[in-house]
């Protein structure tokens, strides 16, 4: 049964893997399979393989039907639906699900919207934050688009994302269309919704906009979102990010509560015990109290597994069954699985798993105290391998910190979180808020310490299990010889060197920023950034969702030079950000010398055509703007810059236009890659520029369906009829650019790591 189990998870994982979903044809062959697998036991194990990979295929089909068809992208459609989530609030546009109920198109049953508008309507008397609450049904003229999200290597999947909360589409309210409340719906969960934001609301009401608020929100109704940016830093910096939220360790917990409160009393009500063994109340306790708190959390989807995995554990026990902790634990994880067949993609999913394995694999009859050491001891080590193929760190201070936040947390503060959820009492409210403020305060203390945290590269796959089997021969029991060998195992995880160019080669990505440009070339040693894309939001930009992590997971400790094009917050907007989180030696740019950015770098100057440099057999050269270029249109002053091997190059323009690009001409050398200038607008990439470089590919940086229409049809028009092969990081992801001296590799991202769920 454990195998089996395991297999039918291994099965639904595999199916996440695929380029293109399976015909569901060679299902009807499972059923005489199955008999003859139960004639030969040989045969149950792949047989439980088959049937995870056909069911996880089975859901696919039915989830990927549900998204929106193509043809109803960027149409304003009149939509009947009811909020469904509590929504998310900022000052000028607020977020939240939406249940479609009647259109006239066939829609997705689940929409995510986003409704911005000015913080004050025509009347200026409410902030449009509190026009939408749970439950309520609008009619609402609606502008969506498939789900689609940025692709870089080692970056966030929001398309897998989108697909395993079944969101079939993303849109936007049209402010000029329809904006009608039509009432209000009862269900159950638009209850819990409606009790989850005025929970919310006097957390903030009481507390503030201050850290205390957003982490006891989060830990008592699951809502992170008020989290700040440097609070996760912070959390991920010292290895606490799990506490912060409605995590398996708090929905375990608040069961295990319940099961010990009810088997305690059941065993003191002598006719309640003859209806019903303690054992049996106890589980089926566990179980309620581990449903209340995860629709406390609105029943997200990691909220859910948990329970899903207390169910198992609460059945076991009423069946009596408890005795076999790795059969238990593999049964739950074959019905977290049959329940949720995208938890395979989810880090979470694997690190609470691997968590609850350890603990059963180290577990042994100590004193507490040194059991409570041993775990988090073999928590630290087990989960290492895997914590670095996922993220890139390892927090060395995560034992320090864990050993006070989980008791602290777990223990008190969540629990009077749910205290002051049920009672309103404001003394209860203010003393969790004051541990939590203790708490921030020890954790930057944690993280403050000499070697706090661990960042390197990601190893390559094989290296990470190797390392895992490397940590299990470590943390193996007294008696296995050789135990030390494991660090054998676990060393080319750490000390094998990431790839990178060869001397005389370049590699080159431009990323998948959204409507921006940031363009990342390695030489053999040295590390150029070419802008750094977009702000999505107050904390939220390119360079520390995308760039930073890039750079960290490729074992890229610095910056050579950055260079700013111009002065457009689509092509600086995530600078701040790279420049506090790695070392720039030197800033190149077009900025005016008062800009701030200046100041944050050592070596700051213009970027100024004439200027050439090599590195590592590379040549490097500025060829626009000219001296005396400062008062013309900022777009044409971008600094436009060669990357040259010697016998293959590329070009990075930035956003030049027509007139810029006429000035270059006479000087042009063919190059085989160009980057497209200005995203792909009209006003450049004039005929006579195309035909002078001539170049064998071209890129264009650009967003998926954005507002501006880039890349123009009529200049795609251009480079058609000119043959060269555009391709577009809104359709193909990042593009990474191999340059050596006799060949150049161009590949996409979604071409290189193809998932049935995105489309090229």
């Amino acid at each position: 049964m454990t195998w089996a189990a395991i297999a039918f998870a291994a099965g639904a994982a595999a199916l996440q893997l695929q380029a293109e979903l399976p015909s569901l044809l060679w299902l009807a062959a499972l059923p005489p399979l199955g008999w003859l697998a139960f004639r030969r036991r040989l045969l149950v194990y792949p047989l439980a393989f088959a049937a995870g990979f056909g069911w996880a295929a089975l859901m696919a089909h039915a989830r990927m039907a549900e998204w929106l068809a193509p043809e109803l992208e960027g149409r304003d459609i009149d939509v009947v639906g009811v909020v469904s989530s509590l929504p998310a609030v900022s000052e000028r546009w607020v977020r939240f699900e939406f249940e479609v109920e009647s259109a006239a198109e066939r829609l997705p049953k689940k929409i995510l919207l986003s409704w911005h508008r000015s913080p004050w309507n025509e009347e200026g008397a409410a902030p449009l934050a509190q026009t939408v609450h749970p439950g309520e049904r609008w009619l609402l003229t609606l502008r969506l688009r498939r789900p689609h999200g940025h692709l870089n290597p080692h970056g966030f999947d929001y398309e897998a994302w989108l697909l395993e909360r079944a969101v079939g589409a993303t849109g936007y309210v049209r402010q000029r269309g329809q904006q009608k409340q039509l009432g209000v719906r009862n269900h159950l969960l638009d209850r819990v919704e409606r009790a989850r934001e005025r929970v919310r609301d006097r957390i903030q009401a009481q507390l503030g906009a201050t850290p205390a608020a957003g982490i006891l929100a989060a830990l008592a109704i699951g809502d992170q979102r008020a989290i700040s940016a440097e609070e996760w830093r912070l959390f991920n910096r010292t290895g606490v990010t799990h506490l912060m939220s409605i995590s398996g360790l708090h929905v375990t917990l608040v069961s295990g509560l319940a099961a010990l409160v009810v088997g305690y009393g059941w065993r003191r009500v002598p006719a309640a015990v003859l209806r019903l063994p303690a054992r049996k109340a106890a589980a089926i306790a566990a179980i309620a109290a581990a449903l209340a708190y995860t629709l406390l959390a609105g029943f997200a989807v990691p909220a859910q597994r948990t329970f899903y995995m207390v169910s198992v554990v609460a059945a076991a026990l009423w069946l009596g069954h408890i005795a076999s902790p790795a059969r238990t634990l593999a049964l739950a994880l074959a019905v977290v699985v049959i329940a949720d067949p995208w938890a395979p993609l989810a880090p979470g999913m694997w690190l609470s798993f691997g968590a609850v394995a350890l603990i059963f694999y180290v577990a042994k009859n100590e004193r507490r105290l040194a059991q409570w050491g041993r775990m988090q001891w073999a928590i630290t080590i087990g989960l290492a391998p895997a914590a670095l193929l996922l993220f890139g760190q390892i927090s060395v201070a995560g034992p320090l910190a864990n050993a006070v936040a989980i008791p602290l947390v777990s223990v008190i503060v969540t629990p009077l979180a749910l205290v002051a959820v049920v009672l309103p009492l404001d003394g209860v409210l203010d003393l969790a808020a004051w541990l939590v403020e203790w708490l921030l305060l020890f954790l930057e203390w944690c993280a403050a310490l000499p070697g706090a945290l661990w960042q390197q590269h990601v190893p390559p796959l094989w290296a990470a299990i190797l390392a895992i089997g490397g940590a299990a021969w470590i943390l193996a029991p007294r008696g296995v010889p050789w135990r030390a060998g494991g660090l054998a195992l676990m060393a080319p995880a750490f000390a094998l060197a990431p790839a990178a160019p060869e001397v005389g080669e370049a590699w080159i990505t431009t990323l998948d920023v959204g409507q921006g440009l940031a363009v990342l070339v390695r030489t053999a040693r040295r590390t150029l950034l070419y802008d750094a894309g977009p702000t999505y939001g107050p904390e939220a930009d390119s360079g520390g969702r995308i760039v930073v992590p890039l750079l960290r997971a490729s074992g890229v400790r610095g910056v050579d030079l950055l260079v700013l094009t111009h002065e457009d917050m689509d092509h600086l907007g995530g600078a701040l950000t790279v420049l506090e989180s790695v070392e720039v030696d030197a800033l190149s740019s077009s900025l005016p010398p008062s800009h701030a950015l200046n100041a944050l770098v050592t070596r700051a100057g213009r970027c100024v055509a004439g200027t050439r440099w090599e590195w590592d057999g590379v040549r490097f050269a500025f060829l626009h703007p000219p001296p005396g270029w400062e008062a013309a249109r900022r777009n044409n002053q971008s600094c436009v810059l060669r990357v040259d091997t010697g016998g293959t190059s590329m070009l990075l323009t930035g956003d030049i236009e027509r007139a810029a690009e006429s000035g270059l001409v006479s000087t042009m050398q063919r190059t085989d890659v160009l980057l497209v200038p200005h995203h792909g607008s009209r006003t450049s990439s004039s005929d006579e520029f195309i035909a002078a470089l001539a170049p064998r590919w071209a890129v264009v940086p650009a967003g998926y369906r954005n507002r501006f229409g880039h890349p123009a049809r009529e200049v795609l028009a251009r480079y058609a009829k000119a043959g060269v092969p555009v391709l577009r990081t809104d359709l193909h992801g990042a593009v990474s650019i191999r340059l050596r001296r006799d060949a150049v590799e161009v590949t996409g991202e979604r071409t290189l790591r193809p998932r049935y769920w995105r489309g090229v």
